[in-house]
């Protein structure tokens, strides 16, 4: 599978929003940045809307106080519904305390931004939103291909390099778990995340930079291209027992501070990246921990 993105225009963009000077400020914004915007006036409306239309939405972008039923209510209904649960979904509101954010978050918003909002700040982070639902439905796609008799598998190792291989593995790997669905967005985190900050070496404010520039898949693949990089791999093994299915995946890189990163940080909530370990953790593993140096993430799911 390549790690292709979808193009960064034109994609369809439910925007949830009950005030309408604030929906017309919205729209204008959204559509300067060429997407196409489909409106609902309160979360009620929105969930109306994506239960009929749930194919066209590639991305949500919802007030948080409205009537009939809020921001955070709508997004539980989003989330406990198979069909609209990974769509991602940005909150655009006033609240802007940490503990709403924080609680925002943690009920599956992962892109939370202020008003008023300023038009770089959408773009950067409505980009990364599109980013995310693309790189999904290509994992959701990949999935369905890589039907076979996982059951059988106790133990299994593998060794890549690229972003292209990851994301190839990923699908192939999450096949071995009861539920793919739920680990896949997690495994793929683990195992990019491998390569561009472990083997690649690029740091938090230089993927902010990147993905901004939109350079981001070419600086790494010029990084893997260098002599004293090229040769790097990252070693993956799954484990399974009768109750769990442990997944190991090793780097060669330095590591980092990972334990900033196991939860959602409400001062990253405006940030264009940076909630991939945290929504690993919470959502698609039992457990998620790393070794010292950060180089080695191991993950492990309960079954029963």
């Amino acid at each position: 599978m390549q790690q292709t993105t979808k193009r960064l225009n034109n994609s369809n963009i439910l925007a949830v929003e009950d005030d309408e000077v604030a929906m017309s400020f919205l729209e204008a914004q959204i559509e300067d940045l060429g997407q196409t915007v489909i409106k609902a006036s309160n979360g009620q409306d929105a969930v109306d809307i994506l239960k009929t239309r749930y194919n066209e939405i590639d991305v949500i972008v919802m007030d948080r106080k409205m009537p009939i039923m809020d921001g955070l209510s709508a997004v539980k209904h989003i989330k406990a519904d198979p069909f609209l649960k990974n769509i991602p979904i940005i909150m655009v509101t006033g609240a802007d305390s940490q503990s709403e954010i924080k609680e925002g978050l943690e009920s599956g918003v992962y892109y939370y931004l202020t008003k008023p909002t300023k038009p770089e700040m959408l773009k950067s982070v409505l980009y990364a939103a599109i980013r995310e639902a693309d790189r999904t439905r290509l994992l959701l796609e990949e999935l369905s291909k890589h039907k076979a008799s996982f059951g059988l598998i106790s133990e299994v190792g593998f060794t890549y390099k690229t972003l292209d291989e990851a994301c190839n593995l990923t699908a192939f790997i999450a096949n071995c778990y009861p539920d793919p669905e739920r680990v896949i967005t997690g495994i793929g985190e683990l195992l990019v995340n491998a390569v561009e900050h472990g083997n690649a070496g690029i740091g938090y404010e230089q993927k902010t930079h990147l993905l901004k520039e939109g350079l981001w898949q070419d600086e790494i693949q010029k990084r893997l291209a260098k002599p004293d990089i090229s040769k790097k791999q990252v070693e993956v093994t799954l484990r399974k027992a009768h109750d769990s299915i442990v997944l190991i995946v090793k780097d060669e890189g330095s590591g980092f501070n990972w334990q900033d990163y196991l939860s959602f940080d409400p001062s990253r909530a405006t940030d264009s990246h940076g909630r991939g370990i945290a929504h690993a953790n919470l959502l698609c593993f039992d457990m998620l921990e790393y070794n010292e140096e950060g180089n080695v993430a191991i993950a492990k799911c309960n079954v029963d």
